[in-house]
């Protein structure tokens, strides 16, 4: 069955490139392994060699440098030295990890694989009951905040590896990157499109050992996607759609060539910033905004509150949103973060983000099963 799966998918292939605008990955084949093809993932390598896999990481911000290079070593085969490359080495599968990011907790309860998780950073963000469970009951140490995390609970956890995000100019990560604690660096939220960063999840899937349940949800989130990407070409509406707010005096705006970028062009939406040719989010002014996004037909906002955002909020928190045509003509669309788990679960599953911005952006479709994170904004 799983074969027939996956025969599925490769006979679709073309169509998706088509549809949704991909792009292949090319990759230097380390000799003698065999190179795991990435169809999205551009700042990721996977070669399988008999006794290891070989993880080599762009560098986002220097693509011709590696930001880093990993060894998995199963644990209960001894390390070939003569053999192995220059890299961290880190013994898989993990099973007492430390996680920084609410993300990949998510990712990693799709996986099966909670257990494995000992300790997080950040735990105020984190809305994945099973890992609240297992902290309740003392089997998840609390470590602190993710940029200042609390070393002494660290070393007293003594994680097999710590998984956290990693920024521009770092400088080692201070006390954490002394420890002798291999550092996994999940750049994934760095890659350019949707894809992309879903694809990450089968380097994860190999830290952790289901590297088939891995390849196996990937699979179906890129078929998935796909067939979104071909239902959303058969509208006949077309509407155009701009999102978030402004924070104090600047609203940031995802580039045309980001992952949101893309994923609004995938949804066959007309994105009113999709010239700007960055995958970067671009810092305005409320009027550099409006002076693009008066006249959109959609306006898509994210937040974290108690309860969820009305008009009425709205005007209160800036008076000049009442002048958007979206806000008048009552299309302003909210996803509370508070309330449902968008940031943990739209990193690794895209299609399901997908699904929510074609159904707003296409009302004349039908059978996508609802709104998973969106809602209309109600007046007070």
């Amino acid at each position: 069955m799983r074969h027939s799966y996956y025969l599925f998918v490769m006979v679709g292939w073309a169509l998706f490139l088509v549809a949704c605008g991909g792009r292949g990955k090319a990759s230097l084949a380390l000799s003698g392994g065999d190179t795991l093809k990435l169809h999205w993932a551009k700042q990721l390598t996977i070669v399988d060699f008999p006794d290891y896999t070989v993880v080599t990481l762009r560098n986002p911000w220097d693509t011709l440098q590696t930001l880093h290079t990993y060894v998995l070593a199963p644990k209960e085969k001894q390390l070939p030295d003569s053999l192995l490359p220059e890299g961290t080495i880190v013994r898989i599968p993990l099973s007492n990890s430390l996680v920084y990011s609410a993300v990949h907790c998510g990712l990693l309860a799709d996986l099966d694989v909670l257990e494995a998780v000992g300790g997080v950073c950040d735990l105020r963000y984190i809305n994945q009951s099973q890992i609240l469970d297992r902290q309740a009951q003392g089997l998840v140490s609390d470590c602190g905040i993710s940029t200042n995390p609390d070393i002494e609970r660290i070393i007293q956890l003594n994680p097999d590896a710590i998984l956290l995000s990693p920024y521009q100019d770092s400088n080692g990560y201070g006390r954490v990157g002394k420890l002798g604690i291999p550092l996994v660096e999940c750049a994934d939220y760095l890659e350019t499109s949707a894809l992309g960063r879903a694809e990450w999840m089968r380097f994860y899937g190999r830290l952790f050992g289901v590297a088939e349940r891995a390849d196996s949800l990937f699979a179906e989130v890129e078929e998935h996607y796909r067939q979104l990407c071909l239902k959303a070409r058969l509208s006949s509406v077309s509407l155009s759609v701009f999102g978030d707010m402004k924070y104090g005096s600047v609203w940031y705006v995802p580039g045309g060539r980001s992952p949101m970028g893309q994923l609004y062009a995938d949804a066959c939406g007309r994105y009113v910033f999709a010239d700007k040719s960055t995958s970067a989010s671009l810092p305005m002014s409320f009027e550099a905004v409006f002076d693009r996004a008066h006249d959109a037909d959609v306006w898509l906002i994210k937040y974290n509150r108690e309860r969820d955002l009305t008009y009425a909020d709205l005007c209160a928190d800036y008076a000049g949103y009442a002048e958007f045509k979206a806000f008048r003509r009552r299309n302003v669309y909210g996803c509370n973060t508070a309330r449902v788990n968008y940031h943990e679960e739209t990193p690794f599953r895209p299609d399901y983000l997908l699904s929510d911005l074609i159904q707003i952006l296409h009302p004349d479709l039908d059978g996508l099963g609802g709104l998973r994170y969106f809602c209309k904004l109600n007046e007070e």
